[in-house]
This record gives structure tokens, sequence and C-alpha cells, in this order.
């Protein structure tokens, strides 16, 4: 796939900032005003809501649209909303919407990805795809492949972070990793953090936001409300315009790249060591694999279950202690110590399920 970029602009950040939800026109015409002078790239505002539960409140609807017009007309703004549906596409084309995005909950159904792209087919709009509520790659990419092939090669994405049944701090955990492996997939692709659905709290925003620059991210898509504490929908997480200057303000931007020889020499010694640490990692990791193997052999032809609870919980607490003295988080740590569980089962697995008996190491250095 070969994409073209959805903002031409060069320098970072792009910036996309507006109401949650449109909710009165004196509201989006309040906050547009607010944020022409920030210079945001894109104002946004949702006028379809989808929620979790009925009966909260799920948008004005078409109506909203006249106010995104009256936003383009009185600012110069270019302005973007999500569509989820055939109607949504025609009702925003119909009004000039710039930009479309379609939603977290809309990307994780193909079949509701597949009825937008089918709208979109032959119009000549960018599209801001985000990623799906549950954490599949596959799946966000599979959102992007539908609307590129309805012939839109103007296309974005936004990192909105992933449901997470566990602890964390975050509304929905980044799981850098997955923006990042879609970048090194599709390096043409620009992609913007929503730093505002990942937080679900006005107080990480500067952080998360830092940390999607840091990362090299395009941009950010952040919400803002000239009363926060009243809006209609996720007050917690919505900013006024002056504080999202400050925010803007405040942030540091890294340079991509540099032709500092100093610099690059050092950087690419320290590559170096990486990478010799690197193949040192995989030669270990191969040789566990090994001792695994003849493990797996042994508790075959002693007929011994596979996962010892004990013996796991021993590894982990001996992990924690260590990675604790070599400053290694222990998120880190488990995470690491897991995949590593994971593949010695495996391999255990593989080798008592196979047919016939073979000697194991053990019996053949007895011979």
């Amino acid at each position: 796939m070969q994409f073209q970029p959805v903002f031409e602009k060069k320098e970072r950040p792009i910036l996309i900032a507006g109401p949650c939800s449109a909710e009165t026109e004196e509201q989006v015409l309040e906050t547009a005003r607010g944020l022409k002078n920030v210079g945001i790239d894109l104002f946004r505002a949702g006028i379809w809501k989808p929620r979790t539960r009925p009966g909260a409140f799920e948008g004005v609807g078409a109506p909203g649209l006249k106010w995104l017009q009256r936003v383009k007309k009185e600012t110069g703004l270019k302005v973007t909303t999500e569509v989820a549906n055939t109607q949504h596409v025609f009702a925003a084309m119909k009004h000039g919407i710039d930009v479309f995005w379609i939603g977290a909950r809309t990307t994780v159904n193909p079949f509701s990805v597949q009825e937008v792209a089918d709208a979109l087919s032959g119009l000549d709009v960018p599209v801001l795809i985000k990623n799906p509520i549950n954490a599949d790659l596959k799946l966000w990419i599979g959102a992007i492949e539908r609307i590129y092939k309805a012939g839109i090669t103007k296309i974005g994405a936004i990192h909105r972070g992933f449901s997470f049944h566990g602890e964390t701090k975050y509304r929905n955990n980044p799981l850098w990793q997955l923006p990042i492996e879609l970048k090194r997939q599709f390096p043409d692709l620009q992609i913007i953090c929503d730093n505002s659905h990942i937080c679900g709290n006005r107080n990480m925003l500067q952080k998360v936001a830092q940390q999607a620059l840091d990362l090299n991210y395009d941009g950010l898509m952040t919400e803002v409300h000239p009363t926060p504490d009243n809006a209609w929908s996720d007050a917690a997480q919505q900013i006024t315009p002056h504080r999202f200057g400050v925010l803007v303000k405040e942030l540091v931007v890294r340079e991509q790249t540099t032709e500092n020889t100093s610099f690059l020499k050092t950087i690419d010694f320290l590559r170096h060591e990486i990478d010799e640490i690197d193949a040192q990692l995989m030669n270990l990791f191969g040789a566990r694999m090994k001792l695994s193997d003849q493990i797996g052999e042994y508790k075959k032809e002693n007929n011994i279950a596979i996962l010892q609870p004990s013996r796991w919980n021993e590894i982990l607490e001996k992990a924690f202690a260590e990675g604790e003295e070599k400053n290694l988080s222990k998120r880190f740590v488990e995470t690491v110590l897991r995949a590593i569980h994971q593949e010695s089962i495996s391999h255990q697995t593989k080798v008592m399920n196979e047919e016939g008996s073979r000697q194991s190491s053990v019996q053949q250095s007895a011979v």
C-alpha cells in the first residue's frame, strides 16, 4: 500500500483538537475560536457518538454538521468528525467535512468498516482510522486495507489505546509496541496519538503527548472544551483551549535525525553493542529451549505433567528480585519471562506428544 499524507505539514506536531461531542452551536464555535490562535491543523467534534450503554448522550446528529460548516466559514479551520455508516458518510460529504475518522468501536467490526469503505468508494476524502478497542494489530491493518481498497490513499492512523482488563493508570492502555509495529510495517503512514482517550483524565495529557512525540509520532488529537467539567461526554479528559495552548508550548519536539558526525559515530557504536548483546540473547534463548526439550523428554518418560506451578512461582520471584537490582521494571521482567515460559511449554508439549519414544540426553550420557 502506498499512502499519501493526510497532512502536508512537514514540521511536527500535527494538531487536531476540539470537543469530544458537539453539544450546542455556541459551544462548538467558542471552542473553535479559542483554538484558532493555537494554530491547530484540524478541528474535531463528534456528531454521532457510539456509547457503551443506551440512554447516554449519543450526539446531536446531522444538525451539528451545520455548526462545523460555520467553524470553517468563520475561522478558516478544516474540520473532521467520526463516521460509522453509509448515512454518516453521505451527510458529512454533503456538509463539506474535510477529513473523516473511523472510531475504535467501528474499527473492531469488519462489517461496519466495509460499509463505510463502500460508501467512500469513488470519493476523494482523507480518512483517519483509530485502533480497535482490543489489542489486535491485524484488525487495525485490516480496517486500513478496506479503506485503501475503496480507492482512498490519504489515510492516517490514530492511536487511542486499548481496553485492558487489569491494573492500569490509563483509561485505555497505550501498548506502545503495537503502533510502533504498525509504523514499522507502513513507514509512510502518518500516526496521531489520541492522548485524551489513552489518559481518560486531564492530569496525564502532557506526559502522554510528550511520550508520543518522543516516539516520533506525527501529531496529537486532544479533546478541548470551553468548560470541560460541564461537558456532556468524557468531561474528565477534556481541557480548555487555553490549557491546550500551554500543553503545546511545553512540548519538546525532538529531531528525527541529524548530520552531526560525532553523534552518528557514537550512536552507531552503541547500536553495534546492542546488536552484539541481542545476538547473545538469541543464542541463550536457543540453549534454554534445548534444555526445555530435554526436560520434556524426561517428563514424558516419567509421565509427569508439563506445568509445575511451584517451579514457575519460584522462577518469577527470583527474577523479580534480580530485576529490581538491575533497575528492570517488574512489568518488563514478567512480560519477558511469560514469553519464555510459554515458548518452553510449547517445546515440551511438542516433545511429549511426538509419536514413539526418544532417548533423553540423560539416558544417552549414562550409556
